[in-house]
């Protein structure tokens, strides 16, 4: 997989999800889900409804299937999925259907609540952002701050939300923090130093938290300037001193309530780290619906 953009490639059907599925099982279901052997005849099949209990833009509902294909084998559960990705449903909006044997349904029920609660909070926190700042011409970014194991699967609930995909990882783009900055001794020496040795293609980002470092930036050849923690009105000067030469980028301290006004400000790229690790759980339900009761044990 190229992992310089999520674009062209399916999470569902990568290698890495797989794993993160099979872990997940193996977590949960350990030695077997004991409450579902001695409650639920082994033959006993049924129905059940995945439903959003709050409004919701929806994000990773192909992962229902890889779930119980990996619990029991290739459809041997159906699923049937009742809305597309992105869309934004209303509390009570049925998103899926399963239909199999009941203690399969029941035993996959809670990783896959996990997994969707998390991807369907990250596309509604990021739909959010976008309309906030809808008209302004800037664009909402994630971060690397996702949960470790689930940084394909985030990124590409971001991208469902309507946002963009900062770097995926450390080998994808340059990116010079304020501690490489600290090791080399000032803006101008770390983005010089990086500009020589740069592999061809990869644009060289800095990061500044003072607005004096933005001309040093400048002067050193930076293709993009990160203004970390800076307020709109800083943002603002800012922009007056770029004056187009490169893209600038705010992060730090971006909340809904301010994000319109960073972007406002000048700020072609907001990125937003809360989008990964700090979206609220969007509250989902698997509801069984029709049941048989099977053959006694």
């Amino acid at each position: 997989m190229s992992r310089k953009a999520l674009g062209g490639v399916d999470p569902f059907s990568h290698p890495g999800t797989a794993e993160l599925i099979a872990a997940g099982l193996r977590e949960d279901v350990g030695r077997g889900d004991v409450t579902s052997l001695v409650t639920i005849a082994p033959d006993a099949s049924g129905t059940a409804r995945l439903v959003a209990r709050e409004a919701c833009v929806v994000a990773g509902l192909p992962l229902i299937a890889r779930v119980y294909d990996a619990l029991v084998g290739s459809g041997v559960v159906s699923v049937d999925l009742a809305v597309g990705e992105g869309a934004a449903v209303k509390a009570g909006r049925a998103l899926a259907r399963m239909k199999g044997p009941l203690g399969t349904i029941l035993t996959g029920e809670r990783l896959t609540l996990n997994f969707l609660q998390q991807l369907c909070a990250t596309a509604t926190l990021t739909r959010r952002f976008v309309d906030a700042v809808a008209g302004t011409g800037a664009e909402i970014l994630d971060t690397r701050k996702t949960v470790p194991g689930l940084r394909l699967l985030q990124k590409y609930a971001v991208r469902v939300g309507g946002g963009r995909n900062h770097r995926f990882g450390l080998d994808d783009g340059i990116l010079i923090k304020d501690n490489h900055v600290a090791a080399c001794g000032s803006v101008a020496a770390a983005v010089e130093r990086a500009r020589v040795a740069a592999p061809h293609g990869l644009r060289v980002e800095v990061e500044c938290d003072r607005l004096e470092q933005v001309e040093e930036a400048l002067g050193a050849g930076a293709d993009v300037i990160l203004l970390d923690n800076m307020t709109p009105a800083m943002v603002g000067r800012a922009h007056r001193v770029v004056a187009g030469r490169v893209t600038l980028e705010v992060s730090g301290g971006i909340q809904l309530a301010n994000v319109r006004k960073y972007a406002e400000s000048g700020a072609a790229l907001i990125s937003v780290g809360g989008l990964t690790h700090s979206a609220p759980a969007v509250d989902l339900s698997l509801e069984v619906k029709g049941a048989s009761a099977g053959r006694k044990k």
